[in-house]
């Protein structure tokens, strides 16, 4: 009795470690790397988003939990990447291996755009997602016959056309009774996942160190904060993307520094922004502290005021 119990809490051990992700969890997920391809490349955020559903099974399939490859996409033999074998229509086929999510979908986007026989989906109009998802067919994406229904059918039933306008999906939290997104998942299946980030404190202010390819979409969805106040913390404009190893301040900046600073003396290439990131000062008071205009810059050498208000002259 005692060792069939042990093997059922075993069952069930496996089982909870192997949650599945719903079809609106992985949307939820992965819409704003969806979002940031299309801006890339013209691929309808609709289309990639549909593709990866289904070729990945929700996140589910074998292929996408052990690889990463989210778009079924084979070898070739052109790959000089990692690979995997795997059974499709033909046993032990090779499939690409990507390290992260984030790889898988940035390859799917180089795939199509440099494959001659897709190019002339890109000069379809950016939101005829029925004419790609036809145009994928015909063009022997997939071998299945409905391959295109498919596509079309996961769009319109959960609005990923919506995407094309650049307007994510939101979950209705409400009358949710899907489980937490992270719960059973691996730490692999989460975009830039927080706790994987490199986390700085400046002037007693929280913030993360952006990586490759990050967006503050991308950041403000694995951080679980809204993008607009990634805009507002950092004194920046609708669309400016991060660089690498740049600072972003995941909370507000202060209105001035602390009281062991004073005072900046500006050095060659200095902005005002700049010393407002540099110190985690709210660049509008700044300039006004300064006696400045909006975006007007310093000299070389200018002193710059971080508490007290520059003398008049």
């Amino acid at each position: 009795m005692k060792q069939g119990l042990i093997i059922l809490l075993f069952i069930f051990i496996g089982l909870a470690t192997r949650a599945q992700m719903s079809r609106e969890q992985y949307i939820l997920r992965y819409q704003l790397l969806a979002i940031e391809e299309m801006g890339r490349s013209g691929i309808p955020a609709s289309i990639k988003m549909a593709q990866a559903v289904l070729e990945s099974g929700n996140g589910n399939s074998q292929l996408s939990r052990n690889s990463n490859n989210h778009f079924g996409i084979k070898c070739k033999s052109n790959w000089r990447g990692a690979r995997v074998y795997h059974d499709d229509d033909e046993k032990g086929e090779c499939f690409r291996k990507y390290k992260s999510v984030e790889e898988s979908y940035l390859d799917h986007t180089n795939f199509l755009m440099s494959n001659p026989r897709y190019a002339f989906l890109f000069t379809l109009p950016p939101d005829d997602y029925k004419g790609w998802a036809k145009g994928l067919k015909d063009a022997g994406y997939a071998t299945a016959r409905h391959y295109d229904k498919s596509l079309i059918k996961i769009i319109e039933d959960h609005q990923l056309y919506r995407l094309d306008q650049k307007q994510t999906i939101r979950p209705l939290l409400a009358n949710s009774k899907s489980p937490a997104l992270n719960k059973g998942m691996s730490d692999k299946m989460i975009i830039n996942p927080f706790n994987s980030r490199k986390k700085v404190t400046i002037n007693n202010l929280e913030a993360v160190v952006a990586r490759e390819g990050d967006t503050y979409e991308i950041l403000a969805q694995s951080l679980g904060i809204e993008a607009w106040e990634l805009y507002n913390f950092n004194d920046q404009g609708a669309g400016y993307r991060p660089q690498p190893n740049e600072v972003v301040y995941i909370e507000q900046k202060h209105r001035k520094a602390s009281k062991n600073v004073e005072i900046h003396t500006v050095s060659e290439g200095e902005t005002m922004h700049f010393i407002s990131q540099m110190y985690g000062l709210k660049l509008k008071p700044l300039y006004r502290r300064n006696r400045m205009k909006p975006n007007e810059q310093p000299q070389t050498g200018e002193l710059v005021y971080l508490r007290k208000r520059r003398p008049a002259n």
